[in-house]
C-alpha cells in the first residue's frame, strides 16, 4: 500500500468525527488535561504516529516525514477537515529553534515533551521599554557558578499563566553592544521568584500576561546556542512565528468561508448573496483569501531542502494579519446589529464570539512585529531596496 493509502486508512479509523471540524486545539500541558477526551485521544494517537510534528526526526518525538510525505498528510487531513492535534508555541516556535540551535543534549530533553503534548510554552521576548525596538531588552542574567540568575520582567507572555517552560531574551553582556549583549534561555516557569499577573484586552479577559523574574535561578545548560548569540536565535524564532501568525505554518482544516456567513445573514435571491455591494466585498475578501493560500502552497511546494524559514515569513505576516482584519471586519458588518453584542441572550455565542474576535484582530498587525516592520523588512531584504 502506497503512502497516501495508507494515510488515508489511518487517518478514517482513528480521526474521531469530533475532530473533523472547527474548534480548540490543546497547546500542550494543562490545556491537553482540560480537552474534551475526544481531542486529548486524537492528540495520543498522533503523537504515537509522530504525526504532531510530521517532519521532525523520530528520535525527537517526530514522523520523520519527507517534504513530500507531509504534504500529503497535509492533503488528507484537509479532505476529511480533521483538526490539528495540538497548536502552541512549543510545535511552530521554540521546537523548531532548538532543532536548529539546540545541542542533541537539548533536543532530546526539550522536543518529545513538545510532540507528546506534555508541556506548554510561553514566550518571553516584550518589555515595558522593548516592544518593536526588541534589542532593547534589558532583562538581565548574571553568571553565578553554573547558574544564570535572572531579573527583570516580560510583558505580553501569551499563555504564561498556564505554561509550563518560558523561553526568553535576556541580556549577558550589558558592556557589549545592543544586540550582542543578548541571550536566548529556556527555563521551567515553576523555578522560585517567577510572579505573573493577567493583562485584560479591548475584547476582554485574554491569555496575555506580564511576568516578572526575581532573583529566579537557571541552569546555565538551558542557554541555546552561545552566550551573546540570543539575537540571531531570536529573529529566527520570529521568523517561525510571523509565519504561523500569517497562517503560512501548514494548518490542515479547511477555512469557514465568508461566504455562509453572508447567506445566513444577509440572504439568497437567484442562488446569490441578495445584497450586491455586500456580494462585492464578500467575493473580493474570498478572492484574496484563496490568492493567498495558493501563494503559501506555492511557496511550501519551491522551497529547497532548508526547513529554515526565509524573509518571506515577514510577507505572510503581514498579508494574512491583515487580510484577517478585513475578514472580521466584514463578517461583523454581515450581521448587522447582531455582530455588536458584548452580552445578552438576545446574542448566540457565536455572534458574541464574532464581536470579541474583531477585536481580537486589531492585536494582529501589531504583535510578532508590526505591519510597518514587516513592510520594512519586505522592502530591505525581499525586494532589495535601500535603506
Amino acid at each position: 500500500m502506497g503512502f497516501r493509502e495508507d494515510t488515508r486508512t489511518w487517518l478514517e479509523e482513528n480521526c474521531p468525527q469530533s475532530m473533523r471540524r472547527q474548534g480548540p486545539v490543546p497547546s500542550g500541558g494543562i490545556t491537553v488535561t482540560n480537552a474534551q477526551p475526544d481531542a486529548r485521544e486524537w492528540l495520543t494517537r498522533m503523537a504515537e504516529r509522530g504525526w504532531t510534528v510530521p517532519t521532525w526526526p523520530k528520535e525527537y518525538g517526530g514522523g520523520g516525514l519527507s517534504a513530500d510525505e507531509y504534504r500529503i498528510l497535509a492533503q488528507e487531513m484537509r479532505r476529511i477537515n480533521a483538526r490539528e492535534p495540538i497548536s502552541g508555541h512549543g510545535t511552530t516556535m521554540i521546537g523548531p529553534a532548538v532543532l536548529e540551535f539546540g545541542t542533541e543534549e537539548q533536543c532530546l530533553e526539550y522536543l518529545p515533551p513538545i510532540a507528546s503534548g506534555e508541556i506548554k510554552w510561553c514566550q518571553g521576548y516584550s518589555e515595558p521599554g522593548a516592544g518593536s525596538d526588541l534589542a532593547n531588552v534589558q532583562m538581565r542574567a548574571v553568571v553565578d557558578g553554573d547558574d544564570y540568575i535572572i531579573n527583570g520582567s516580560k510583558l505580553w507572555t501569551s499563555g504564561a499563566s498556564e505554561a509550563d517552560w518560558i523561553f526568553c531574551l535576556v541580556r549577558t553582556d550589558p558592556d557589549a553592544s545592543k544586540h550582542e549583549g543578548i541571550s536566548f534561555i529556556v527555563f521551567d516557569m515553576k523555578s522560585p521568584g517567577i510572579s505573573i499577573t493577567q493583562i485584560d484586552l479591548i475584547s476582554g479577559p485574554s491569555d496575555f500576561c506580564q511576568t516578572f523574574c526575581d532573583d529566579v535561578r537557571v541552569p546555565r545548560r538551558h542557554l541555546i546556542s552561545k552566550p551573546g548569540n540570543g539575537w540571531t536565535v531570536g529573529k529566527r524564532l520570529l521568523q517561525y512565528e510571523r509565519t504561523s501568525i500569517g497562517g503560512a505554518s501548514g494548518g490542515h482544516q479547511k477555512v469557514t468561508t465568508i461566504d455562509e456567513h453572508a447567506r445566513n445573514y444577509i440572504g439568497v435571491a437567484d442562488g446569490k448573496i441578495r445584497d450586491p455591494s455586500y456580494r462585492d466585498r464578500v467575493l473580493r475578501v474570498s478572492m484574496d483569501d484563496a490568492a493567498y493560500q495558493l501563494t503559501v502552497r506555492r511557496t511550501a511546494e519551491e522551497a529547497t531542502t532548508s526547513k529554515a524559514p526565509t524573509f518571506m515569513s515577514s510577507f505572510f505576516k503581514l498579508y494574512g494579519t491583515e487580510q484577517n482584519k478585513l475578514r472580521t471586519e466584514l463578517l461583523v458588518s454581515l450581521m448587522g446589529t447582531q455582530g455588536f453584542g458584548w452580552t445578552g441572550d438576545q446574542f448566540t455565542p457565536g455572534e458574541l464570539g464574532a464581536t470579541r474576535g474583531w477585536l481580537r484582530t486589531k492585536a494582529n498587525t501589531i504583535e510578532g512585529g508590526t505591519s510597518e516592520v514587516m513592510l520594512n523588512i519586505i522592502a530591505k531584504r525581499i525586494l532589495g531596496l535601500p535603506d
